[in-house]
């Protein structure tokens, strides 16, 4: 699998990551250790714990880490996320909201995921 192709899989944009890291190597290099990076786990507990604020701080920093590895897809999940917790007042009556854009931002991590760990195998192989 061509790091390209893994972009296409999982709804990134390999342009807007060469745009911003200017050489393959050096996209491929910190997509591969997105897989090591704790923002989603950390996001997921807190979403688990109710701690809304931990919460708003783990999908701000997923929101940033996909701006700058042109993850599309799960950046604007993350997005949405975080402006759903971004104030606290209303935190208990965005909810609902919140907990579906959760799942969202979950299926579009995991796409995310396989797609980066084929690449992996594929690179270590």
């Amino acid at each position: 699998m061509r790091l390209e192709e893994c972009y296409n899989d999982f709804g990134g944009s390999y342009e807007d990551a060469m745009g911003r890291l200017q050489s393959e190597a050096l996209v491929q290099r910190f997509a591969l250790k997105f897989l090591k990076d704790p923002s989603y786990e950390r996001l997921y507990q807190a979403m688990q714990a109710e701690d809304y604020r931990e919460a708003f701080r783990a999908a701000h920093t997923l929101k940033g880490l996909c701006g700058n590895l042109g993850f599309l897809r799960l950046g604007e999940f993350s997005s949405q996320l975080t402006e759903l917790l971004r104030n606290e007042d209303e935190v208990e009556s965005n909810l609902a909201a919140s907990r579906e854009t959760m799942e969202k931002v979950t299926e579009s991590y995991q796409a995310v995921v396989r797609a980066l760990e084929k690449l992996q195998e594929e690179v270590e192989g």
